[in-house]
């Protein structure tokens, strides 16, 4: 089991989930966060640039089994970048082991909980 988590733009948020539900993955977890990396942001107040700390953006948190890593990773990249080469900004996707997945409901364990 993984835990894929992808930092997307506001914008590409109802991409990714058309897409993912298309890739038949319907499972998701949507927060709003901020944070930035190389993408800089700058904004206009009473006409002085001003350069904020951080950007809006989205997690998207999906707790897979092994067969469904590839096609999770792959739909999202292909719907959240912008563009055909994509831009700064775009996000990071995130893989990480999950030791452990419970569903409260039915006490299920593993894979069958996901």
């Amino acid at each position: 089991m993984k835990l894929i988590t992808a930092i997307i733009n506001e914008n590409k948020l109802d991409q990714v989930r058309e897409a993912l539900i298309e890739a038949e993955i319907t499972r998701i977890t949507v927060s709003r966060v901020s944070g930035h990396g190389r993408q800089r942001g700058e904004n206009i107040y009473r006409g002085q640039k001003i350069v904020p700390n951080l950007l809006p953006k989205v997690r998207i948190d999906i707790g897979v089994n092994e067969a469904f890593v590839d096609i999770t990773v792959n739909t999202i990249l292909e719907a959240a970048k912008s563009g055909d080469e994509g831009s700064v900004g775009d996000g990071k996707i995130f893989i990480t082991p999950l030791e452990e997945c419970i569903r409260i409901r039915t006490n299920e364990r593993g894979g069958e909980a996901i």
